[in-house]
């Protein structure tokens, strides 16, 4: 006679996974093979997920780096969800080439707050990553040497700006509530007359989904974070995690990943997932518990998502019209 199963009660946040942007980013690509046939070209991960590109990928899309891997042939270009520099659908009008930009509309008004800060003359400050898709894309609005990009509290107080009273910030969308707010109340501590948006650049979902493991951590042995490695979003959930009390947080791609012996005994457990990750992979984690433990599952819910972007136009019209 096999012996129980030892009970495990699971808290799963809600809400998690997709956010808006991230659905629209799709649904354009997904369109777009339905519409015009494949191969589609997608400049970079449409969303950083490797179960998501790999799917994609198996209907017809094909990822690029960069435009001049794509052929002279008016196949469909799609821009990632991350946003791109001004230089590339301008390099994409000068081949001709027929594009539709997938840039999620909150990193859209990142950029338009950005160049408006510009044009009235003020040196701007970026909060972000170096490196990551949406700074490049962001800092690509403006002329080189225009935005200073800020990573940190040291950086913040080591910038030195041109001009201190004629200043404005802004930040990427998938950044640390708690991290970016330290960095925020060191620049205005440094330059008051600093100028920020109008409406927090941190996105709805970013923030929806760090409120509902602040609501987790404290409560679980270990916190797990479905999401990829390159993706911002999912790895602040696993930093805010850790610094609500959970010393047990893991980021994990699938379920295969699991590392059973470092996870330990486990009585209670969240489960949450990063804006671009699909719920199968949710679904596949918990059914990995399930071969190991009796579950319970709690589903511990911060906030209601109900925001739909709409799609470009291109693909809205019927097919003649487009």
């Amino acid at each position: 006679m096999t012996s129980p199963l030892p009970p495990l009660d699971i808290l799963l946040a809600a809400p998690r996974g997709f956010c808006a942007g991230v659905d629209r980013a799709i649904q354009i690509v997904e369109l777009a093979l339905e519409r015009y046939g494949p191969p589609v070209y997608v400049r970079h991960e449409i969303v950083h997920n490797r179960f998501v590109v790999e799917g994609l990928k198996a209907k017809g899309a094909v990822f690029v780096e960069e435009l001049d891997e794509i052929p002279d042939t008016g196949r469909p270009v799609i821009f990632s969800a991350h946003g791109v520099p001004k230089s590339v659908p301008a390099n994409a009008e000068t081949r001709g080439m027929f594009f539709l930009d997938a840039t999620c509309p909150l990193v859209s008004k990142v950029h338009k707050e950005a160049v408006l800060h510009h044009r009235r003359g003020r040196e701007i400050v970026l909060i972000g990553h170096a490196g990551h898709p949406e700074v490049i894309g962001t800092m690509g609005q403006l002329p080189e040497g225009t935005v200073a990009l800020v990573e940190t509290v040291d950086d913040a107080t080591r910038f030195a700006p041109r001009d201190p009273a004629n200043l404005a910030f802004i930040t990427q969308t998938t950044l640390s509530l708690d991290d970016t707010a330290a960095i925020v109340a060191v620049l205005k501590a440094r330059f008051p007359a600093i100028v920020g948006p109008h409406k927090e650049d941190i996105c709805y979902a970013t923030t929806n989904r760090q409120e509902a493991v602040k609501r987790i951590a404290p409560a679980v042995d270990a916190m797990v974070v479905v999401g990829a490695p390159n993706s911002s979003n999912s790895q602040r959930l696993r930093e805010v995690a850790e610094r609500e009390g959970c010393t047990r947080a893991v980021l994990i791609q699938r379920a295969a990943e699991i590392d059973w012996a470092a996870l330990g005994s486990l009585r209670r457990v969240g489960i949450t997932a990063g804006a671009s990750a699909p719920e199968v992979l949710v679904e596949e984690v918990i059914a990995a518990f399930a071969e190991r433990y009796t579950v319970s599952v709690e589903v511990v819910r911060n906030a209601e998502e109900t925001i739909a972007f709409n799609l470009p136009r291109e693909l809205r019209l019927p097919p003649a019209a487009a």
